[in-house]
């Protein structure tokens, strides 16, 4: 079966109630941390394999890891890239938009090296329960670390970075995409919060230093700050590729709390969002109305774009 696009705008206009919710507030969501390997005919297959278990758990929605179609190396980057304009090399867009149409489900399929205009990308994809791209979210803060005796790495060696950000309505809430750096930037998800965000999905490949140090952090830190759900998936850490995974694929609530969460093997990690949850954390601690945007700079930079708090 052909994928099909959707050609409406996938970048979500702010609301005048940030507070709105869908008429669906409580579902089940799916993390599949699922081992890469070399091979992306594989790696399809097994992302394909942890969508139907996913499916059969009641996910709704279902994530996928950073790079899954291939290895985190620079050696697999552009050897396993998709242009999205040729629709006969789309084997993994394909299956991604073929799962989502037979499950009626919609999928954050992780992110996957995109060809477009002689350039390399970092690209998330959503479809929708029709089958249909949404939207696709390209990699805005591109992950450049150098930690002297354990790694170093410089993606914007290899790829492009995007410009935008990416908010998706969906029956199931208002969707914000980033991927794995994008959530070391809170102005990110204080913009996704302003927008009236009730999900922020981030794809993600933290290592072992990070994964460590920051990953459970980083999250717990975006929800609470912005009382929202977090959910993130990470490849499992034997995946293959000179570069060590973190794992440990986590749901988080609007109060911080982890809801569920893996370990560093693969596996499909399904946790319950109540987006009552929300309005409970912005009713008993109000601080957004609390904030000084008198005084927060960045704040009044974003106001001038046309946010409205």
């Amino acid at each position: 079966m052909a994928f099909v696009m959707d050609t409406k705008e996938p970048v979500g206009v702010a609301t005048s109630d940030p507070l709105q919710l869908p008429i669906i507030t409580k579902f089940k969501i799916a993390l599949c941390q699922l081992i890469v390997t070399p091979n992306k005919k594989e790696n399809i297959e097994n992302a394909h394999r942890l969508i139907e278990i996913a499916v059969e758990q009641g996910a709704r929605i279902v994530v996928l890891p950073e790079m899954w179609n291939c290895p985190y190396s620079t050696d697999y980057f552009a050897k396993h890239a998709e242009d999205f304009d040729d629709e006969d090399a789309l084997l993994t867009f394909s299956m991604l938009s073929e799962v989502a149409l037979l499950h009626k489900i919609t999928i954050i399929g992780g992110s996957m090296p995109e060809w477009s205009n002689g350039h390399l990308y970092n690209t998330c994809c959503i479809f929708g329960p029709d089958g249909k791209l949404k939207a696709k979210h390209r990699k805005i803060h591109l992950f450049d670390i150098d930690i002297p005796g354990e790694i170093s790495f410089k993606e914007s060696d290899t790829f492009k970075a995007g410009d935008e950000p990416t908010i998706v309505d969906t029956d199931l809430g208002r969707i914000g995409i980033g991927i794995c750096h994008d959530i070391r930037f809170p102005e990110f998800a204080m913009l996704y919060r302003e927008k009236g965000v009730h999900l922020i999905c981030y794809p993600g490949a933290f290592n072992m230093s990070t994964g460590e140090l920051l990953w459970e952090l980083e999250q717990r830190a975006r929800a609470v700050d912005n009382q929202l759900f977090v959910a993130t998936c990470s490849p499992a850490r034997d995946s293959c590729g000179s570069y060590t995974i973190w794992g440990h694929s986590t749901l988080v609530g609007p109060s911080g709390e982890i809801i569920a969460t893996s370990g560093h093997q693969e596996a499909v990690v399904v946790g319950e969002v109540d987006y009552s949850k929300i309005h409970l954390q912005r009713r008993s601690f109000p601080i957004n109305k609390q904030m000084r945007r008198d005084i927060y700079k960045f704040v009044n930079k974003h106001e001038q774009n046309g946010l409205e708090g």
